[in-house]
């Protein structure tokens, strides 16, 4: 118990660093997923053959590959230098913006076209249609999915841990290479499991709160 008080300031460091790149990744990367969306949608064919690569992109490599590239190999092709927690905002924010496209995608397209008509045909314009009966709609249909990409951010965030940013995961190998005692891992292992709980928690209290809506609606 002496030893886990004694590590437990590291810890807590390490969970306050984890706690920041989960946040400002969610700042960065839920509102770009939105305008990638409607460029997967775009009639352009540059606009949308641009976003379908971004998305092919980032969907379609490994989040740990990209952020060696971004913190070790950019440096070397551009004058672009980013310190090690920058670059891991960076790498975050634009590849979770890429999963969030998709899902915007998927929850606009699942509504019907139909009613995008019914809008105009009774004097909505676009942006109206798009505000007031298609957004609440698609907010509704893709809280699930966001709520588990949320809760899969929390434990990649363990992987900053590459480029040496002290987040919960390193601080707690720190520990346990220095003392030689695993004991750091549990509870660590406890702390990410307690993170995750509460986001769980919050999602299924999101999915009631808007299907409720849904229902009254109906």
């Amino acid at each position: 118990m002496d030893y886990l008080f004694r590590i437990l300031p590291a810890l807590i460091g390490g969970t306050v660093e984890s706690l920041k790149i989960f946040a400002l990744t969610l700042v960065f990367s839920l509102p770009l997923g939105l305008p990638v969306a409607f460029g997967v949608m775009s009639r352009s064919w540059p606009v949308r053959a641009f976003s379908n690569i971004y998305v092919l992109l980032f969907r379609g490599t490994p989040l740990l590959l990209q952020l060696y590239f971004v913190y070790y190999a950019l440096p070397l092709f551009t004058p672009i230098r980013l310190d090690r927690f920058t670059s891991a905002i960076f790498t975050f924010a634009l590849n979770y913006a890429a999963y969030f496209a998709e899902i915007y995608r998927a929850g606009i397209q699942s509504i019907d076209a139909g009613q995008s008509e019914a809008c105009v045909s009774l004097g909505f314009s676009k942006t109206q249609a798009l505000r007031l009966i298609i957004f609440p709609q698609v907010i509704q249909r893709v809280i699930p999915p966001v709520s588990n990409e949320v809760i899969t951010l929390v434990k990649d965030t363990a992987l900053v841990a590459a480029i040496a940013v002290p987040e919960l995961l390193k601080s707690a190998r720190d520990a346990a290479n220095r003392d030689v005692n695993p004991s750091s891992f549990i509870v660590a292992a406890c702390v990410y499991l307690a993170l995750t709980s509460v986001l769980t928690v919050l999602s299924r209290m999101l999915e009631k709160r808007f299907s409720r809506h849904e229902r009254e609606a109906r």
